[in-house]
């Protein structure tokens, strides 16, 4: 279990800390969910689903510290995903995945932006390849923007699971 961020940590760490706090909120969704729980479109306002959310998180992970920061090609799936054509694919093209796989998928990405971001010297350090138009942004700004990123959508797990809560509850007290 990750405890709450350190309250005396230094810049750097606090930031790290912070982001791995979400990081494992998001992956502590998946626990006691089935296959078919996380490829459920459970809202009809939204065609959001748990493993929609994962799965783009993890490529979000791996688009701002692989390709952005470190400057190197994507790894699959997202090499081979047909992005051009398929705006959101890892958003719509994510309920054959099992519950094991978007896990392993996640995961796996957060231990790549680990590692990249322990190659940078300190947070001021500057991307390989630019962002908006701007320039190369600094891994202070990437991992703040990863923070921001993950708890947005680490809010969105909380209400999918919320009414996966009472559709099980509705379930047993109807």
């Amino acid at each position: 279990m990750v405890r709450f961020p350190d309250i005396a940590a230094d810049e750097r760490d606090t930031l790290e800390q912070f982001l791995d706090f979400h990081r494992y909120c998001v992956l502590s969704a998946l626990d006691g969910l089935s296959d078919d729980d996380a490829a459920a479109q459970l809202l009809p306002a939204t065609n959001l689903t748990i493993g929609g959310i994962i799965k783009h998180l993890a490529r979000v992970e791996d688009g701002w510290f692989q390709e952005k920061l470190l400057g190197v090609p994507m790894p699959e799936p997202w090499a081979s995903a047909p992005h051009d054509t398929q705006p959101g694919w890892e958003f719509h093209f994510s309920r054959d995945d099992s519950v094991p796989e978007l896990r392993a998928l996640y995961v796996a990405a957060c231990q790549r932006s680990r590692h990249a971001a322990s190659t940078c010297p300190n947070l001021s350090h500057r991307a390989a390849k630019p962002s908006f138009g701007a320039g190369p942004v600094s891994l202070r700004w990437i991992l703040v923007h990863m923070i921001e990123e993950t708890a947005q959508h680490r809010g969105h797990l909380d209400l999918l699971r919320d009414v996966l809560a009472r559709r099980s509850n509705s379930h047993v007290s109807g």
